[in-house]
């Protein structure tokens, strides 16, 4: 790994000041960008790390909304008995990412921001129709990812918090790799004021992506019989060492009735 330069800034505003220089990356928990780095596939100049500001931490319920803010951990939402009776679903996919390390150290908005083909978290923000906060702006799901480990995010935007609107019902469920714990296939349903969404991350080609045709048919009946014999096109999935095309296309639909219920 190369020599860098790290800062640790007290407020978002001097985060955002530190991160606007050139060949700088913001480091929330670590857990994909300092792993990368070893591997000599990123080398900033410079870091900057927004884990220790207060402002970016914590979970609070209003308005139907659940906001976690962008530098709070996996673990916190995990154990949240606020997003456990709030979004379930959501507090069980927290609690089911890498392993406790992972789990305590890594962050919301470093997921998200990485936008790893396999992580969870952004099949809860694309699943629950939620909206990324940034220093600057408001992103919709639909519009935040756009391809493998790339966002909407513009160089220096640091990703402040999530609101998930509250659904009537969502679901969760993983094949994870055993390894790394990632997904081969990752599927959150949800029905809410967002619609029903089904969406889907380890399997697609270009990331996580929705499920539109099991939309369909939990919109016209919610349940895991709705989706009995329902296929998913396997042209632009994933195929490797873990499972062809055809095997992912096979499980999302197994998955989508299960998280279902």
């Amino acid at each position: 790994m190369q020599a860098f330069a790290y800062s640790n800034p007290a407020s978002v505003a001097e985060a955002v000041k530190a991160a606007a220089h050139e060949d700088v990356k913001v480091l929330g928990g670590g857990q994909s960008l300092l792993p990368s780095m070893k591997l000599g596939l990123n080398a900033p100049a410079a870091l900057v790390d927004v884990s220790g500001i207060a402002e970016l931490q914590g979970i609070t319920v209003a308005g139907g909304q659940v906001t976690i803010g962008g530098a709070t951990t996996h673990a916190a939402v995990a154990a949240s008995a606020a997003v456990q009776q709030a979004i379930p679903a959501l507090a069980e996919l927290a609690g089911k990412i890498g392993d406790r390390q992972v789990r305590n150290r890594g962050t919301i908005g470093g997921s998200l921001a990485n936008n790893d083909p396999a992580a969870c978290y952004p099949a809860a923000v694309l699943g629950l129709g939620a909206t990324v906060k940034t220093n600057k702006r408001a992103i919709a799901a639909d519009d935040f990812f756009q391809g493998i480990y790339t966002t909407a995010l513009e160089d220096g935007e640091i990703i402040t918090a999530v609101s998930f609107p509250i659904p009537e019902k969502a679901g969760w469920q993983k094949f994870k790799q055993p390894a790394s714990r990632f997904s081969i296939v990752g599927v959150f349903v949800s029905k809410g004021p967002a619609g029903v969404r089904v969406a889907v991350t380890g399997a697609g080609a270009n990331g996580v992506f929705r499920a539109t045709a099991l939309e369909a048919k939990l919109a016209a009946n919610w349940s895991a019989a709705a989706l009995a014999g329902a296929t998913v096109d396997a042209a632009d999935l994933n195929s490797d060492l873990h499972g062809s095309a055809a095997y992912r296309a096979a499980l999302i639909p197994v998955l989508a009735g299960r998280a279902v219920g």
